[in-house]
């Protein structure tokens, strides 16, 4: 009897695959403010497992606490501001359009008002490039430029925890415990890898097994593995147009 997929376990909901979110301090995101700055207190510096990067416990002057991800440099007690006229200072959160050009900055949002979706793990930081009327250019972390609505949100610094990738695991249950904590299944083992019965890709007792990966159109759910019905294949032929 076959056994099922790694896609149809996860969707099965076991708790192999569910995330312990009853552990995590909360989401992360940015607070979006009427006022055009507000002042708040970093109160604690704590850990949570769903996050590699340590978070500041933030008082703000409405009384109303939250979490943000921690910039490298900071200590409890100090003062940060959000909103459009905070200054561009290490830990505020500012709208792109008032952060000068090269400045280092984090947690920036994908489309205003989402919260904060790039540049957001240990030791992390992206760099503003280019500024115009209706469009910012940001350097990420991958060297990679990508442009931004003026108004995202971001906040100034460097992501604390750089030094975290540099201490290795030095047990694979550490490793195991490590993604567990996020969410994460591991270790992961490739289909070629793995016997006839637990997978369409396995068998044949080598890694080298010759199948296509190509899913055929009308797969069923436990077929539909590797590349599902790409556009075209193979090179093309014929003379280039001009």
């Amino acid at each position: 009897m076959g056994k099922n997929l790694i896609q149809q376990r996860r969707g099965k909901g076991s708790s192999t695959f569910t995330n312990l979110g009853h552990k995590s301090k909360g989401s992360i995101k940015h607070r979006r403010v009427d006022k055009e700055v507000i002042n708040g207190k970093i109160i604690d510096i704590v850990h949570c497992p769903g996050h590699s990067s340590p978070l500041l416990q933030i008082k703000y002057e409405d009384n109303l606490k939250e979490f943000m991800l921690a910039p490298s440099g900071v200590k409890v007690g100090d003062v940060i501001e959000i909103g459009k006229a905070a200054k561009p200072k290490k830990g505020n959160t500012v709208p792109l359009k008032n952060i000068p050009e090269g400045t280092r900055i984090y947690n920036i949002e994908s489309r205003p008002g989402d919260g904060g979706k790039f540049v957001r793990s240990t030791g992390a930081t992206a760099k503003i490039v280019l500024k115009s009327k209706d469009k910012i250019v940001v350097q990420l972390p991958s060297k990679k430029q990508k442009s931004f609505n003026p108004n995202c949100l971001a906040s100034i610094g460097v992501v604390a925890g750089g030094g975290r990738t540099e201490k290795p695991f030095y047990k694979a249950g550490k490793k195991y415990h490590a993604n567990k904590a996020k969410g994460k299944y591991w270790p992961k083992v490739s289909g070629q890898a793995m016997n006839a019965i637990s997978h369409p890709f396995g068998g044949s007792r080598s890694s080298r097994k010759g199948r296509p990966t190509i899913a055929p159109k009308h797969a069923p759910p436990g077929r539909k593995v590797g590349m599902i019905r790409p556009k075209r294949t193979g090179r093309k032929k014929g003379r280039k147009k001009r």
